[in-house]
């Protein structure tokens, strides 16, 4: 994923943390909330408590990254996913899919993606 279309800094993080719009599902959560107007950008968290491997929480991350590289999405809006227990185990389909069901829930799915 191109460095303009990713959250970086914990800054960016905080304030979709605590300002943004929460969707949820059985293995993600979206949270969402608008930028400056530029393209979408992107940020994953696994935390530590689903799996204390890095390399577990890492993959599941690519996976992730992935999945949102392949969804058209509308521009200007700062997603946050962050999985869930189930997402550990969970293939890349279902991964796409439970990511597909969040967005457009949010309504920021970007024409008929599927």
């Amino acid at each position: 994923m191109d460095r303009e279309r990713r959250l970086r800094k914990g800054q960016q993080f905080d304030s979709a943390y605590s300002k943004g719009t929460v969707v949820g599902g059985p293995l993600l959560v979206l949270r969402h909330i608008p930028n400056e107007g530029g393209p979408a950008r992107w940020g994953f968290a696994v935390g530590k408590r689903l799996a204390k491997q890095s390399v577990r929480r890492n993959r599941v991350k690519r996976r992730l990254r992935e999945a949102a590289r392949r969804i058209p999405v509308v521009a200007g809006h700062d997603i946050i996913v962050t999985a869930r227990a189930g997402a550990m185990t969970a293939t890349y389909a279902e991964l796409l899919t439970a990511l597909v069901r969040g967005l457009r829930k949010a309504g920021l799915l970007d024409g008929g993606a599927e």
